[in-house]
């Protein structure tokens, strides 16, 4: 437990610098809706237009006079973007930042083994995930409420699951892979959330690319399939959930 205390100590301070960045985007963008709502016949005929880049953030399928549209697209991406970002940075520090500042030996010396080190570790990545995204969610109903308009709460709630999901199957595999490097973790951590977002980008793109489905996480969590659907694809989250064991076996191994 004093480890779990401790992880959260030192993670505290970025979680919250992560939150704030990502909730103040959403409520900025939040803030145009009420203004951009009255002309948004013109500019969706327009953004439906530009073919492939519409497809690519899911501009063809949602209705962006619709709050829970808007939010989708706009307010989503910067979620998308900031969560898979700041897991991949935690989850590849969890274990390297032991060999790159050299104090695995003394942790060692704790009546603790390589394997609760490891569990709690993971339970301080999970946590400080889970108090990011409740509070990007705050910053999200505080501008509702600000604007004076709510979006369906359904798909509201699964776009946020599937984002806390994502985040966790991306902590999860970066876990992994740091347990194998002892620099420059944290560079390969955003190189590989920007691959896999940008394979769900190719995905959306063109059916020639649609095998990334079972690549990247971007595939559940893009909030224009959730919302056009209303409900999360199961298998591709099942998927994701089996990637991040792996990489959580791998980084216990």
């Amino acid at each position: 437990m004093f480890l779990l205390k401790h992880e959260l100590k030192q993670g505290w301070k970025a979680m919250l610098l992560w939150s704030f960045a990502v909730g103040i985007m959403i409520v900025f963008c939040l803030m145009l809706f009420p203004e951009l709502k009255t002309q948004m016949a013109p500019i969706q005929a327009m953004m439906q237009g530009l073919g492939g880049l519409a497809a690519a953030f899911g501009m063809d399928r949602l209705n962006y006079g619709e709050l829970i549209g808007f939010y989708g697209i706009y307010a989503g991406f910067m979620l998308g973007i900031g969560g898979m970002f700041y897991a991949a940075i935690l989850g590849c520090g969890m274990l390297s930042k032991e060999e790159a500042q050299h104090t695995a030996e003394t942790l060692l010396t704790y009546p603790v083994g390589r394997g609760s080190i490891c569990i709690w570790k993971l339970g301080a990545a999970a946590a400080l995930l889970l108090c990011f995204n409740v509070l990007v969610v705050l910053f999200s109903l505080a501008a509702f409420a600000i604007i004076g308009e709510f979006p369906q709460w359904k798909p509201f709630a699964l776009y946020h699951l599937a984002q806390l999901t994502m985040q966790l199957e991306i902590a999860g595999i970066c876990f992994g892979i740091s347990a194998f490097l002892r620099k420059g973790s944290g560079t390969i951590g955003m190189a590989i959330a920007f691959v896999l977002y940008f394979l769900g980008i190719a995905g959306n793109i063109t059916e020639k690319a649609g095998f990334v489905r079972y690549i990247t996480p971007y595939a559940y969590a893009d909030g224009a399939s959730i919302i056009s659907k209303g409900a999360l694809d199961g298998g591709l989250v099942a998927l994701g959930i089996v990637y991040m064991v792996v990489g959580i076996i791998a980084g216990f191994w």
